[in-house]
């Protein structure tokens, strides 16, 4: 079996990328995702090894100092980063999608640079602002540390392969799929 794709989605906090990739995987079983590692608490519903793999600060701190991942990254006070033994495995078998931020598909870009970098923008500051105030989970001063990352990382999209507004989850997935088909039958 040929080595897959390492799909890369980026957007900002609150735009819906873990609402469109899971419309993603529904539509094209084959692809995988890979879970980052993160230093942040749980979220109500979200499971250990399936949403993140949860760890300490010290572990993760640990697992850097050891070149273990393939890029991560520190914001709202917290480390999120892709562990390359999990990465590599799962493109031995298959095209992966990473959920991860701009300094992070930098790294990608620079160790992979055959990755497909996407990212999904929100249709409006205001639209993004009421997404994050609407997940109840996230504390004013967090949404306006993300709203300030946002315009930070919305200036990023401009190295990206693709730019994919999200002001219809199944639609945006939708054209990310196309996007990726599209690839497969141009190699």
């Amino acid at each position: 079996m040929p080595r897959g794709k390492l799909i890369v989605i980026s957007g900002a906090s609150g735009v819906g990328k873990g609402t469109v990739l899971n419309r993603m995987m529904r539509k094209r079983p084959d692809l995988t995702f890979s879970v980052s590692a993160t230093t942040r608490p749980p979220r109500p519903g979200e499971r250990d090894g399936v949403s993140y793999d949860f760890i300490t600060k010290e572990r993760f701190e640990q697992m850097i100092a050891q070149g273990q991942f393939l890029e991560y990254d520190a914001h709202a006070d917290n480390y999120y980063g892709t562990p390359r033994a999990q990465a590599e495995e799962k493109l031995a078998r298959g095209s992966v999608l990473l959920d991860i931020e701009p300094k992070g598909a930098m790294q990608v870009r620079r160790s992979m640079p055959d990755a497909v970098l996407i990212f999904i923008m929100p249709p409006s500051m205001q639209e993004l602002e009421r997404r994050l105030r609407n997940r109840g989970d996230t504390s004013e001063d967090q949404i306006r540390m993300r709203m300030e990352r946002a315009v930070w990382e919305m200036e990023q999209r401009s190295w990206y392969d693709y730019t994919v507004v999200n002001d219809d989850a199944d639609r945006c997935a939708d054209e990310i799929l196309t996007i990726l088909a599209d690839l497969t039958e141009n190699e």
